[in-house]
């Protein structure tokens, strides 16, 4: 039959609208779930649901599962409060909660040894976040180009993602602004939207690159592997990512990336196989990607092993397959204990 599908609602959050917040728990919920008789309670984040699916498994005597999706410190600077404190508090809270859960699933190695060295014991097990291997995939990029209204000649470089103030897309445009200098038939593409869209607007206009770069906002996920395939390289300044799931995207498309050398990143990137790693400054990325815009055979090369490599490590259906292993060991594992 269908999977059943309840939603829980939810409201905006007052400084960073895009971004939902579940709305606080209530009891009849709670009986709403009892009666579904889950199996397993599988917790994406610490905060507000989080805590009510520990004390349901709990009440349930069901596993609990939860995935560090994201280094929450990092976002600090969306609480109105002191930093320091919020980032302490996210780093300790997150921190505990892992360790009450009965299994961890951590999206790339460098998170499951980040909660490691905090003193966390509940089994970590790394399943990155898995990719629909078909819907991305390499395709024609004139097409691609066409269907997005782009000028199919030429060369052009792609970001997706937030257009927040952590992902560092400032640091993408600066880098552009000296691949164009160098390189005149380059395109910058950037889909997605975020809090720093407008700024980064007017940096395009400061930069007298508006006819160079397109800011084609938010596309429909089912729309996102056309971006992909219309790309001849994927540029990235991110420095808080947990596994930056576009840089597989990217990979599963056959597009190779530069991206800055960080935790994340460098797991899905191979440095020199599969793109460039590069220093976090707009000098390193750009000369990175004139390397390789240069060298449209190196760049198919790279692009070929993307792929392969995203076959074997990023499959959706591998992701599950390791997930619901995941679950079944942490069910023996309480039920053990129960005894």
């Amino acid at each position: 039959g269908q999977p059943r599908v309840v939603r829980y609602p939810s409201i905006p959050a007052a400084t960073y609208p895009e971004f939902s917040l579940a709305v606080p728990f209530w009891p009849g919920m709670a009986e709403r779930i009892r009666r579904l008789d889950v199996d397993v309670f599988h917790a994406h984040h610490p905060f507000l649901l989080g805590p009510a699916a520990r004390r349901l498994a709990r009440r349930q005597h069901r596993p609990l599962i939860f995935t560090y999706h994201t280094r929450y410190e990092k976002y600090a600077h969306y609480v109105p409060l002191r930093r320091s404190l919020v980032e302490a508090a996210a780093v300790r809270l997150s921190t505990r909660f892992a360790a009450r859960a009965d299994a961890v699933l951590a999206p790339s190695a460098v998170i499951r040894d980040e909660l490691r060295a905090r003193g966390v014991p509940t089994p970590i097990t790394v399943v990155p976040t898995g990719i629909d291997l078909e819907r991305f995939s390499p395709g024609d990029q004139i097409a691609a180009r066409r269907a997005l209204g782009l000028d199919p000649r030429g060369l052009v470089l792609l970001y997706v993602g937030r257009l927040d103030r952590e992902k560092r897309v400032d640091r993408v445009l600066r880098a552009f602004e000296r691949v164009a200098g160098t390189m005149t038939r380059t395109r910058l593409v950037l889909v997605g939207q975020g809090t720093q869209a407008d700024h980064l607007r007017r940096l395009t206009n400061a930069l007298a690159l508006q006819d160079r770069i397109h800011f084609l906002g938010v596309r429909p996920h089912d729309a996102l592997a056309a971006c992909y395939r219309a790309a001849d390289l994927f540029l990235f300044a991110s420095e808080t990512e947990t596994q930056g799931l576009v840089l597989a995207e990217a990979a599963a498309c056959g597009v190779p990336a530069v991206a800055v050398d960080a935790p994340g990143c460098d797991e899905v990137v191979r440095d020199g196989e599969t793109g460039l790693l590069t220093k976090a400054d707009p000098a390193a990325l750009a000369e990175a990607a004139i390397g390789l815009l240069l060298d449209a055979e190196r760049r198919s090369a790279m692009g070929r092993r993307a792929r392969e490599i995203a076959l074997r490590e990023f499959d959706a259906r591998l992701q599950i397959d390791r997930t619901l292993e995941v679950y079944g060991e942490a069910g023996d594992r309480l039920g053990r204990s129960l005894r």
